[in-house]
């Protein structure tokens, strides 16, 4: 994907992911299986998860190759970025607990989701002045995939907010019924 295209996914789906969560009823919106997270905790979750990486690219060009370095490697794939994601969801790995939310109120729904949009917003402004090399050239470091590029990263975000959409579906299903 090149980043206009990255741009428009990014934005697309995280309105729909917003949308989704939007539209839930309240019992919806707190009901959650045993041990999973409710579609409150997912929307925060993805807020939590977006807020560094919007940060990372504000930061300079200069201060991010003296922190992270520079790629030693062509940037994976979006198809090959998935796949390593979803083999890495097989270990033991425990996210960070500052990726990992807080239950969420009812009246907190409206403003995360406003939060979240302005914040993806905010990350694809910054992404429209990278060039398409910066993108290839530049690493951040990820706390399950390791250093990786910056195309990586945003197609990590964009298959995230794919992935707890699913999740967030599927666990509406398999809630006890109130």
């Amino acid at each position: 994907m090149n980043k206009q295209e990255i741009v428009f996914k990014l934005k697309a789906d995280h309105q729909s992911f917003v949308d989704y969560i939007l539209q839930l009823s309240n019992e919806e919106f707190l009901a959650h299986p045993p041990g999973k997270w409710s579609a409150g905790q997912q929307l925060d979750h993805i807020y939590r998860s977006v807020k560094p990486v919007a940060m990372a690219f504000g930061i300079p060009d200069m201060f991010v190759k003296m922190m992270f370095g520079k790629a030693n490697r062509n940037s994976r794939t979006y198809a090959e970025i998935v796949a390593k994601y979803k083999q890495k969801l097989t270990t033991d790995y425990k996210p960070n607990s500052k990726f990992l939310p807080e239950p969420v109120r009812l009246d907190e729904r409206l403003s995360i989701a406003k939060l979240l949009i302005l914040k993806v917003g905010k990350l694809c402004f910054l992404v429209d002045k990278c060039t398409e090399e910066e993108l290839d050239t530049m690493v951040l470091p990820h706390p399950l995939l390791g250093k990786i590029t910056l195309r990586e990263m945003l197609y990590f975000t964009i298959y995230h907010v794919e992935h707890h959409l699913l999740l967030t579906k599927k666990y509406l299903e398999l809630a006890p019924a109130h």
